[in-house]
């Protein structure tokens, strides 16, 4: 399966996002070294996060990122 590197931006409300494919990798070394990159090059804006995701597809991997996730629950020895 391979890795897909995206950059995703915020959208006008927190459940919608931007998102932009910038890279298909075949391997995860190679995603990582790319995003890595990415990431130095965008770190001046806080909107921008650069994301590997591992999918059969592309369209696997957007579904995968637009998932609204639960936040963690703390434990009281975690805090």
């Amino acid at each position: 399966m391979p890795y897909f590197v995206y950059k995703i931006t915020a959208g006008a409300t927190p459940l919608f996002k931007d998102l932009t494919l910038l890279k298909r990798c075949d391997t995860f070394k190679d995603a990582k070294r790319f995003a890595r990159s990415e990431r130095a090059e965008h770190d001046a804006d806080p909107a921008t996060t650069i994301k590997v995701m591992f999918a059969d597809t592309e369209l696997q991997a957007e579904e995968q990122l637009l998932e609204a996730r639960e936040a963690p629950v703390l434990r009281e020895w975690e805090k």
